[in-house]
């Protein structure tokens, strides 16, 4: 066994048949964000075959006081996390296997990309991707760990298709709605707190120590040192159109998946085309540059200054408009930059 592994493999929880497992599985984690990068560098520091992570977003300031993957040149370079991160893990362990993937995190790519995943990791920042992720999961017989953090606030859930309740089962008994953003601010250990309750629980499934996973829900405050963990078996719910007896899958559905979103705590729109296309960035930077528009840009997206609001665009047609929260004028600023 690698000596890079001795100490883990030492733990009587894993050793060397589970470390075998470990480095035979594939995790997929839907954001690269706080939890998203925490997450990624636990498990590939823990040997894990293949991970891929998905993420719509760039590195900016505000995230360097809590994602350890990022750096102040990730800012200035403005890379999309999924690069950074791809690039930050690579150097940590080349042995594994990973792959970026900048983008939406739709319902079609989440099933293209659960084909073969032992484990998913929830590290986004909205419910109507979670809702989607619980879709697939549950259609593809995925465990999935849940988790959501908020100024000193937190939360995890495991869930296990065909023996816990899934999240649509969950917002029954639990209003999980308002733990989703960042509005409130968020201190650091809040973050890695969720995180290792993820990570533990996904070496867990990785090593198929399946009595050892947590079925009880997870929350705490760290600032008031409170902490509770509620059984949540009785929270399963028959007629629950994800895991129910007559499921139907509902948010794999892409006429309920938005095309702007506002993003979580933020003055920003993402609209994203009905379907996606391949843009010439270099292309429409020269155009662009041309009308006086301020661009800057990399191999991955376009930032064009203007008047009142700052675009980012990506390769796939999608693109952040900064400066606002109306839907209506946002998509008009895509227009008129986009058509």
């Amino acid at each position: 066994m690698n000596e890079r592994y001795s100490r883990q493999v030492l733990f009587p929880g894993i050793g060397k048949e589970g470390q075998a497992k470990i480095s035979s599985k594939h995790v997929l984690i839907i954001g690269a964000g706080a939890l998203g990068s925490g997450n990624a560098e636990i498990l590939t520091r823990a040997g894990v075959g293949r991970l891929t992570i998905i993420d719509r977003d760039y590195v900016e300031a505000s995230n360097l006081q809590r994602q350890q993957l990022y750096t102040e040149e990730d800012v200035a370079e403005k890379l999309p996390k999924a690069a950074a991160a791809e690039k930050r893990l690579k150097a940590i362990n080349a042995a594994v296997e990973v792959r970026a993937i900048i983008g939406d995190a739709t319902p079609e790519l989440l099933e293209e990309l659960v084909t073969g995943v032992d484990v998913m990791i929830d590290a986004t920042d909205n419910f109507e991707t979670r809702m989607a992720m619980n879709d697939a999961a549950q259609k593809y017989n995925v465990p999935w760990i849940y988790g959501a953090c908020v100024g000193s606030f937190g939360m995890s859930f495991s869930i296990i298709p065909g023996k816990t309740p899934c999240l649509n089962c969950l917002l029954r008994t639990i209003p999980l709605q308002g733990m989703t953003c960042d509005t409130g601010g968020i201190i650091s250990p809040t973050v890695q707190m969720v995180v290792s309750h993820q990570a533990a629980e996904a070496l867990k499934m990785l090593v198929e120590d399946w009595q050892a996973v947590r079925t009880s829900f997870v929350s705490f405050d760290l600032w008031r040192n409170q902490y509770t963990s509620m059984k949540m078996t009785k929270a399963k719910f028959a007629g629950c159109l994800s895991c129910g007896e007559e499921r139907t899958y509902p948010y794999l559905d892409h006429k309920n998946m938005t095309k702007t979103t506002v993003l979580c705590g933020r003055d920003t729109v993402q609209i994203r085309p009905s379907t996606a296309a391949e843009i010439s960035l270099e292309r429409l930077a020269g155009q662009l540059s041309t009308l006086g528009y301020n661009v800057k840009g990399n191999p991955y997206l376009l930032s064009v200054e203007m008047e009142n609001e700052r675009m980012v665009i990506f390769q796939d047609g999608r693109a952040l408009i900064h400066g606002t929260k109306d839907l209506t004028h946002a998509k008009t600023v895509y227009q008129r930059i986009l058509g």
